[in-house]
């Protein structure tokens, strides 16, 4: 695993923010009244994408306080059907008012003209498909205006007529769009566990210096298949995933992602907390590796 120097100029120039959880109702009178101590919130864009009313006046009480950033769940990146115009002008407007620093979504197709399935289904991993989606990323981030973000999704298929692994099929849309990446470290644990292949591999594999964000959440364990609920604890195998991870990029925005069985704010800020643990261990294990490779190489040097 090549690791990344922490004075090394990455992640596309953005910031790192910390770590983070969504902004979700349930929790908004914890937020707004006691104003807890939090990096950073995550939003679900398309929550927020209307002229006015009680969403954006709760959007504007959590932007006097902390800094968010934009995550959509419908953009379709990867669909037949045309890129939808009006739907990124709203999205456009929604992010000169938050000033996210970059607009994140998913690797994946949710419908076609025939129909809206309202799933984040993936992609097959081609190079016909790399140079369709990234074609597709470079007109939406050139029409934002902003660093645009695309995440890896959590899958229970595949295809046949896949050529790649879904690790290089990210890096190369990536690489060839010229944009940032998501790298939910969840989905990567799942979709190993549904596909069976080794999760270590999809983080060595990623180009680092792309990641921009982390996300965390628990998943459901069915008979045959892990399912991607955003429900419950990060488990201890996603944790060492996430670890590695850091190790291998570096210090990155995080977010717990925690979207059912949604508990207190209380609980979600101790897994917050987790994370700025297990991210503080990796960092400093990323730093001593760092100082032994600039050591050894200052003596190799004598």
């Amino acid at each position: 695993m090549k690791l990344m120097s922490g004075s090394k100029k990455h992640r596309l120039g953005l910031p790192d923010l910390g770590v983070g959880v969504g902004l979700r109702i349930p929790h908004y009178e914890a937020v707004f009244e006691s104003r807890p101590a939090m990096d950073w919130f995550e939003i679900i864009s398309e929550n927020f994408m209307v002229p006015g009313g009680r969403p954006m006046a709760n959007l504007d009480r959590a932007l006097a306080n902390y800094r968010l950033v934009q995550h959509g769940v419908s953009m379709s990146i990867g669909s037949s059907k045309p890129l939808d115009f009006d739907y990124l002008t709203k999205l456009k407007a929604l992010s000169r008012h938050t000033n996210t620093p970059w607009i994140s979504d998913h690797l994946c197709w949710t419908g076609s003209d025939e129909a809206e399935l309202h799933d984040l289904l993936p992609i097959p991993y081609t190079e016909e498909a790399v140079r369709y989606v990234a074609a597709r990323a470079k007109i939406v981030q050139d029409f934002l205006e902003v660093p645009f973000v695309l995440e890896n999704v959590s899958s229970y298929l595949t295809y046949t007529q896949s050529r790649m692994t879904e690790w290089e099929f990210v890096s190369a849309v990536a690489e060839e769009a010229n944009i940032g990446l998501l790298l939910d470290v969840n989905n990567i644990y799942v979709s190993s566990q549904n596909h069976n292949f080794d999760p270590n591999a999809f983080v060595d594999g990623i180009p680092a210096e792309r990641v921009v964000q982390i996300h965390l959440a628990g998943h459901s364990r069915f008979e045959k298949y892990i399912i991607d609920t955003h429900s419950g604890h990060v488990i201890d195998e996603v944790w060492a995933l996430y670890e590695r991870a850091i190790r291998r990029c570096g210090s990155v925005s995080t977010l717990i992602e925690w979207d059912d069985e949604i508990p207190d704010f209380a609980t979600l800020s101790l897994e917050a907390e987790k994370a700025r643990v297990h991210r503080a261990n990796a960092l400093s294990e990323l730093t001593a590796s760092t100082q032994a490779a600039s050591s050894g190489l200052a003596e190799s040097r004598l």
